[in-house]
């Protein structure tokens, strides 16, 4: 009897379920509420929920709202020898480099990092930058980031160079900041570990979260942040910058040079910190 009980109400909740479907919603917002109504019964978690809202979302986001601005690309050029573009490829850290010709404007192609690779074992005496290069996809700053993301799938493209409306260069996208829109946060190489707020690079950089205590920061670096002002050197940062900065806009504060690594609409994640002197440098090396 409780078997037939048990069994009638299960029934009762898909058939709520189906049922509640059936209406069709007529508008985004009656879809967004039956998925949250879904959520708060426990038919789709906090993350699947917001997975789908996102990418429902993404069909009314433009390349240009989450593009990486011209100002802050990281380009090579082409006349350059490896001597002159490799330490901003170490210090960058990135996957991809556009690279230009004669201006920014004259994007010739996407350099992968992968393919310097060989550079290791031969040194060849006349060095060819134009030879590694990969095709460039060139994107509309309208276009919508549905419509993208298909293209980068149908294309096995990662990157795509945006262009305005008079064909000059807007700025870059990837594939990374377009799943970002869906699935939040994708962590890379840069990321720390979950248990840490600070890990130092062969290079002699500093990742660091956004969320490190001020306190924690002041002690590993010697540095001397207003503990009273900030809570964590994020809020440090976004001070010193007066707004909330975008991936890759760099300052420097107190003898550092602070790199944003990865931040979203509404508050920093992860920088990348270089210290400036030898005066700058954490209280396990002094």
């Amino acid at each position: 009897m409780s078997e037939d009980n048990s069994s009638s109400g299960h029934k009762s909740w898909l058939e709520k379920l189906a049922q509640a479907f059936a209406q069709e919603p007529k508008t985004r917002q009656e879809l967004f509420e039956l998925l949250r109504e879904a959520n708060r019964n426990k038919l789709l978690d906090n993350d699947a929920l917001a997975i789908v809202e996102g990418a429902i979302q993404i069909a009314d986001l433009q390349v240009r709202d989450i593009m990486i601005p011209r100002s802050q690309m990281i380009s090579i050029k082409a006349c350059q020898s490896p001597e002159e573009f490799l330490p901003a490829i170490i210090d960058a850290a990135h996957s991809r480099y556009p690279v230009i010709g004669e201006n920014n404007d004259e994007v010739l192609g996407i350099l992968l990092a992968k393919d310097l690779l060989p550079l290791i074992l031969k040194k060849e005496e006349q060095f060819d930058l134009r030879s590694l290069l990969r095709p460039c996809n060139f994107v509309p700053e309208s276009k919508r980031l549905n419509v993208l993301l298909k293209e980068f799938r149908a294309n096995h493209n990662h990157m795509a160079v945006v262009i305005d409306e008079y064909g000059g260069v807007a700025g870059l996208v990837t594939i990374e900041d377009v799943l970002e829109q869906i699935v939040g946060d994708i962590e890379d190489e840069h990321d720390v570990e979950e248990d840490s707020y600070i890990r130092t690079l062969p290079t002699g950089d500093y990742i660091v979260k956004a969320l490190t205590p001020v306190d924690d920061f002041n002690d590993f670096f010697n540095s001397g942040f207003s503990e009273d002002e900030f809570d964590t050197i994020g809020g440090v940062v976004m001070s010193a910058f007066g707004h909330l900065p975008k991936r890759n806009e760099t300052i420097e504060i107190d003898r550092m040079r602070f790199r944003v690594l990865n931040a979203d609409s509404r508050r920093l994640h992860l920088l990348r910190i270089t210290p400036l002197d030898k005066k700058t440098k954490h209280s396990s090396s002094s």
